[in-house]
């Protein structure tokens, strides 16, 4: 066990047999003679010097986390990025492990990604970008944080418009695949709003198809045109978010929106 020195160090010597029984003798109580000290060994004597390093083991490195090992086979998915600031797209993969497979504890989680692209004006930072992230999946333990710091990445020379949703930089669109993946995986799971949002979504869609099980079929007559905003709302409730995969986009003023990542496409 190491030992903190506190106070300062103005001397030092070499710890031997004879030392530590003199220090032994100083020790016990008055009255106990102390055992005799080993005599010095004469320095033309052909006898073996005993190594007071010799008994010391030496420190044996533990890991604390377990090593996984690359297996033959990975599930992944492949995300095609196509931003107005590249004339190509970019293709990023990310290959999941599945653990305890066949079991009620069935779970993936990301081991890799791979970005390619024709574009190789960003191929270095890339590179560099994928190795890393591979490096802290392969380390496993909670990895959503890579996910949000990623979309935090703002690049100075301005973001873009995707799909309705702002990207601050091309990294940050890289991390926003990234949120979409481990929400499909199940790692990241919705907020209490989405939530319930899906569940006043669910109640809606009931109550509109018990009603229509319930009216006897009536001959179409003509009525007042309906507003547009009210197509778009009964359209687009059971539409999925493009942004992070949520199944129940509602409309908000006119326009779609997303209650878990807040997508909207009216910008």
């Amino acid at each position: 066990m190491p030992l903190r020195i506190a106070s300062k160090i103005v001397g030092y010597e070499v710890e031997s047999k004879a030392a530590e029984a003199a220090l032994d003798a100083e020790k016990k109580p008055a009255g106990k003679s102390a055992p005799a000290a080993a005599p010095a060994a004469d320095k033309n004597s052909s006898a073996p010097v005993a190594n007071p390093l010799a008994d010391r083991i030496e420190p044996v490195l533990v890991e604390m986390s377990e090593r996984v090992e690359r297996p033959e086979c990975l599930r992944g998915t492949t995300y095609k990025i196509k931003t107005p600031v590249s004339e190509h797209a970019m293709y990023v993969t990310i290959n999941d492990m599945v653990l305890n497979e066949g079991t009620e504890f069935e779970s993936r989680q990301p081991f890799e990604i791979f970005i390619n692209s024709k574009n190789l004006e960003h191929y270095q930072w890339i590179v560099a970008l994928t190795r890393v992230v591979s490096a802290v999946f392969r380390k496993g333990g909670d990895v959503t944080f890579l996910a949000e710091e990623l979309q935090a990445v703002f690049d100075p020379k301005g973001g873009y418009w995707q799909k309705g949703k702002f990207m601050p930089s091309l990294v940050a669109e890289l991390g926003a695949v990234l949120d979409k993946h481990m929400r499909e995986i199940g790692m990241i799971q919705p907020s209490e709003r989405a939530l319930a949002a899906r569940k006043l979504i669910a109640e809606k869609q009931s109550a509109v198809s018990n009603v229509v099980k319930l009216q006897p079929p009536t001959v179409a007559e003509p009525t007042e045109a309906i507003p547009p905003h009210a197509a778009v709302a009964t359209a687009t409730s059971t539409k999925t978010c493009p942004s992070c995969g949520f199944g129940g986009l509602i409309c908000a003023s006119g326009c779609e929106t997303c209650p878990d990542c807040g997508f909207s496409r009216c910008g």
